[in-house]
């Protein structure tokens, strides 16, 4: 069974969301605030989390910064800031997704899906060990971990399935509309700044020199490719 956290000092959103998760038989715990948030997430390691940013002892953003110190778990923000640099610093800060409010409950658990699908593990040893290397980092995409100096690095869920998209198709361009649709959902198409976040993210994570990406390279107004 799938775990829901629900992070939200409103009780009428907690109620409708609880109702709404019992009833598609997700065990659901509440928090009201982030300091119980992020106690509870440590306790009982949900499988995801829809979390609101304005709490009452800290801001959102915080939670998901505390929470990416230590976990993957994918993270819906469910808030009434609807402006893109509030989006912006959400997303870079290490949610998944990102839900205003007043919200549809259908395109909300839609999204909550889609981010738990996101994080599930696919392939194994049977299917074989595809192993992607370029100069400065290596991709196991059997095993799902990426390699550089020595070191395992440590991506999102959203961050991964991104990655993974443009090194199956390593040396083609994938257009900003197949990139949001294959990592974020069919729903989505338009919210190329998501695409921005996450790239700079990886390019952060994995480039010698993020300014000059080698590996991630942008095509202006059409997409992504990556090189090895």
């Amino acid at each position: 069974m799938t775990r829901v956290l629900v992070v939200d000092d409103e009780p009428q959103i907690v109620r409708a969301l609880v109702i709404n998760l019992k009833a598609r038989k997700y065990e659901v715990e509440a928090a009201p605030d982030g300091a119980t948030a992020l106690r509870l997430a440590a306790e009982r390691h949900p499988d995801v989390v829809v979390l609101d940013l304005g709490l009452p002892d800290m801001d959102g953003v915080e939670v998901i910064k505390g929470l990416r110190g230590w976990t993957r778990v994918p993270i819906l923000v469910l808030s009434a800031r609807h402006t893109s640099d509030e989006k912006v610093e959400a997303l870079d800060a290490g949610a998944d997704d990102y839900v205003t409010k007043p919200f549809g409950m259908d395109e909300l658990l839609a999204r909550l899906r889609a981010a738990v699908r996101r994080a599930e593990p696919v392939g194994g040893a049977e299917d074989g060990v595809v192993v992607v290397e370029t100069a400065g980092f290596t991709v196991d995409l059997a095993a799902k971990k990426v390699h550089r100096d020595g070191r395992d690095v440590r991506l999102t869920p959203t961050e991964w399935h991104l990655l993974e998209v443009l090194v199956r198709n390593s040396g083609r361009l994938v257009s900003q509309k197949q990139l949001l649709q294959e990592v974020w959902g069919p729903s989505y198409g338009t919210e190329t700044n998501y695409l921005r976040v996450y790239m700079a993210q990886l390019r952060r994570k994995l480039e010698r020199d993020p300014s000059h990406p080698r590996h991630f390279v942008t095509e202006p107004g059409m997409g992504y490719r990556f090189e090895r």
